[in-house]
């Protein structure tokens, strides 16, 4: 348990287990905090440590990171702060398992520093399509904002608007265009949502368009989440690079 500065950027940060490093990215919109893996169907942190060094991070201005608001490039402050711990830490290649945000952030990393990412694990991606208009407007930061914006004096409501609007108003997965997907040549292993932030559809559509995933439907009932778990561990198994000796 530590933290990394860079500038005015302090980021929160755990390490666990050895081995190759797996970067985690959590779920939980912009409160993508390290407690909210303890909600999902498994806990990359409890399943991977033992074979794994495990890294995970809360985001800035989440739990307990801080920084100033990106508001010119939101998707690439967030991928500046991923890197520069992974910097911090002496880790050129990693591994990475995301999960609703944390899979955008997966994209967005792929577009900044693909040599980087040896493969990734997108788990319930979140993105617009016809099934969902609205669903990442304003609402989507404005109470994040608020409570923010209360306890920071450096940080107004016009700040976060604009900040808002600028992470947001894209389509597909917003982060990154939807073009930009078919170009992706890092193994992704990609396991469709199934509720309105996270539309199957948009899962499946993401699926197709990179050239080199995998897909996992059906991977959250209690019946098959073990069988989800060797799935996963198994790709992440045969993604990771053999020790130089």
């Amino acid at each position: 348990m530590a933290k990394y500065q860079r500038g005015d950027v302090s980021i929160y940060f755990e390490e666990h287990g050895s081995g190759f490093p797996l970067l985690l990215l959590s779920p939980g919109a912009l409160n993508s905090t390290i407690g909210f893996w303890s909600r999902m169907p498994f806990n990359p942190l409890e399943e991977f440590q033992s074979e794994y060094r495990v890294v995970a991070m809360d985001q800035r201005n989440a739990g307990r990171s801080s920084g100033p608001l990106p508001v010119d490039d939101p998707w690439g402050g967030y991928a500046d702060d991923q890197l520069g711990l992974m910097d911090h830490l002496g880790i050129e290649r990693f591994l990475v398992l995301g999960c609703c945000i944390g899979c955008s952030f997966i994209l967005k990393l792929i577009e900044r520093a693909p040599a980087r990412v040896v493969a990734g694990v997108m788990e319930q991606p979140i993105g617009s399509d016809e099934t969902n208009p609205g669903v990442f407007g304003p609402r989507v930061y404005t109470t994040w904002g608020e409570e923010l914006a209360q306890k920071r004096p450096d940080v107004s409501m016009e700040d976060v608007n604009a900040f808002g609007q600028r992470m947001f108003d894209h389509p597909f997965v917003i982060s990154v265009p939807r073009s930009f997907l078919s170009r992706v040549q890092n193994p992704l292993l990609v396991m469709p949502g199934n509720d309105s932030a996270h539309p199957t559809g948009v899962g499946l559509e993401v699926a197709r368009l990179l050239p080199n995933s995998e897909l996992l439907e059906d991977w959250k009932s209690p019946d098959t989440l073990p069988q989800t778990i060797d799935r996963v561990r198994s790709f992440l198994q045969a993604n990771t690079p053999t020790p130089v000796t």
